[in-house]
């Protein structure tokens, strides 16, 4: 795993106008604290739980969902997409606690020699969670329904060079590519790329994870029962899972220290501490390559002129995103993404230049400035704050920021279409990033960009099977985007969850997915002291 995002000051270390920006969040909440724990701020740390017990049901909070909430893995997008997502249904590959590419249901995806043909080997102990067993078949049929055509699901776009999926035998599946493609082992290890029977019903999910589905609810809870026919060595602790939707996120830091959950997914990471001085709680502080970027759609005015684009990325403090955002937890950004990628170049750092910043936007022909909406929603834990300190920020460079905060499902049913807006990744390698969202039919092509020159280094790069010169190719394309792309990337975020003293399982995990990347399976309730 490599890093080579620059570092920032210890999370303990603070600046003064962050801590004037949570303190009343966090007073009030160290006031429910010691009323609920009887003891003062700050406490004794936290115990966890010893030897791993079975049974119990995990009630798991987060922020977010609504009426569009799937039980399709292949189309997650929201907190509770994903949990489901990982819990009922696996991959071929995934990456682990280190961010490093496992195999899952299959022992092995090779390439041949120009990587334009990948054969998977599957487990041959893989059966559904009704009980039938896992072939060539369902892979096949699985592949095919992401990359339909007529109703593509979010891994498609990895796999947009895909000629052909072949069952070879029962146990073995070829993939056959129009092109080489260098990383197509990384596109499959997405946990999107759910392997599903080939009559797989949506509104009936059958999937081969650790947990099958009990009930549902749409925007409310989901309810995740042991799947007794889990083929994995770590078959699950737990009888049950349940996962509860809340509204906001006072609301759901109020279900965690009332005890209505076990543990939650993402807290503002001002509270991180103040929870913490609690003995019931645990604070899981995972570092990883996700990022909150601010989206410049490069088709409309005025971000349609690259010197508009490079003005917006001037004005940033990214030192201070960081600190007053993130409380310190996470490491400064430079504009590209998949920071843990290997071939992560290391440009000048990007710094606040103010008088530049005014420069370029007279040259674009605003030597008054301009006003923009930025429109946001607190579709991860940090969004909301960013946008309000990237307001401020702004503003010394006479750009107005009108910011227009709508509610989870508003905005996600528009978000491709603001001219300026807020999105959030988790931790990727350069390639599939790509393929995701920074292509011209790329499915989340947030920024609308159509760069040329990056488009051509992307397809070299899938191509290059030679790891030196894949890097060179990966490298030219991120300098691209650092000139003149369409994204403010001022940071890194680590994922900060809490959960009570008597969990156990729970470990860092470099992927950004919550709670140890969502692998409930291997998580336990202890005794509750």
């Amino acid at each position: 795993m490599v890093n080579s995002t620059p570092g920032v000051p210890h999370p303990r270390r603070r600046h003064m106008r962050r801590r004037v920006l949570g303190a009343a969040l966090a007073l009030g909440l160290a006031s429910l604290l010691a009323a609920c724990s009887g003891h003062a701020i700050p406490g004794t740390e936290s115990v966890g739980p010893g030897t791993p017990v079975d049974g119990g049901t995990l009630r798991v909070g987060f922020v977010g969902g609504g009426a569009a909430d799937t039980l399709d893995g292949a189309i997650a997008t929201n907190l509770g997409d994903t949990a489901r997502a990982v819990n009922m249904y696996n991959a071929l590959l995934y990456r682990d606690d280190d961010f490093a590419l496992k195999p899952m249901l299959a022992t092995s995806v090779d390439p041949n020699t120009d990587a334009t043909v990948w054969t998977a080997h599957l487990r041959t102990d893989v059966k559904f969670s009704d009980g039938t067993p896992m072939t060539s078949r369902d892979v096949v049929a699985s592949i095919e329904r992401i990359v339909d055509p007529d109703d593509p699901k979010n891994g498609a776009a990895g796999l947009g060079h895909l000629t052909e999926v072949v069952a070879i035998d029962d146990f073995t599946v070829e993939f056959r590519l129009s092109q080489p493609d260098s990383a197509l082992d990384d596109s499959l290890g997405q946990y999107t790329m759910t392997i599903v029977p080939e009559d797989f019903d949506p509104t009936a999910p059958v999937g081969t994870g650790p947990f099958r589905l009990q009930s549902f609810t749409p925007g409310q809870s989901t309810v995740l029962e042991r799947n007794p026919f889990y083929w994995g060595d770590d078959v699950p602790f737990l009888d049950a899972i349940e996962l509860l939707n809340f509204n906001d996120t006072d609301a759901l830091i109020n279900a965690l220290l009332s005890s209505q959950v076990d543990a939650v997914a993402q807290i503002p990471a001002a509270l991180a501490e103040v929870i913490d001085s609690d003995a019931r709680m645990q604070i899981l502080n995972s570092e990883t390559g996700m990022w909150l970027p601010f989206t410049m759609r490069t088709d409309v005015a005025p971000f349609d002129d690259e010197r508009v684009r490079q003005a917006f990325r001037l004005v940033v403090d990214r030192e201070q995103m960081v600190e007053q955002v993130l409380s310190g937890y996470g490491t400064i950004g430079n504009d590209m993404f998949a920071s843990f990628d290997p071939a992560y170049p290391n440009f000048p750092q990007r710094t606040q230049d103010i008088e530049e910043a005014k420069r370029l936007l007279a040259e674009a022909g605003y030597p008054d400035g301009l006003t923009v909406e930025l429109a946001t929603a607190p579709i991860q834990a940090g969004t909301v704050e960013a946008a309000q300190v990237f307001a401020e920020q702004a503003a010394e460079a006479g750009i107005t920021v009108e910011i227009n905060r709508m509610d989870l499902t508003t905005y996600w049913g528009d978000y491709l279409e603001y001219p300026f807006s807020q999105s959030f990744w988790y931790t990727r390698n350069f390639l599939p990033q790509a393929n995701s969202g920074a292509m011209p039919d790329s499915p989340f092509n947030e920024t609308h960009w159509t760069d040329a020159e990056f488009v051509d280094l992307v397809v070299q790069a899938r191509g290059e099977t030679d790891e030196a010169a894949r890097s060179e190719l990966i490298e030219a394309a991120q300098a691209t985007m650092y000139e003149r792309g369409g994204l403010i990337i001022w940071g890194f975020a680590n994922q900060l969850d809490a959960y009570q003293s008597y969990v156990g399982g729970l470990v860092p995990n470099a992927t950004g997915i919550p709670l140890s990347g969502f692998q409930l399976q291997r998580v336990w309730i202890g005794e509750v002291s």
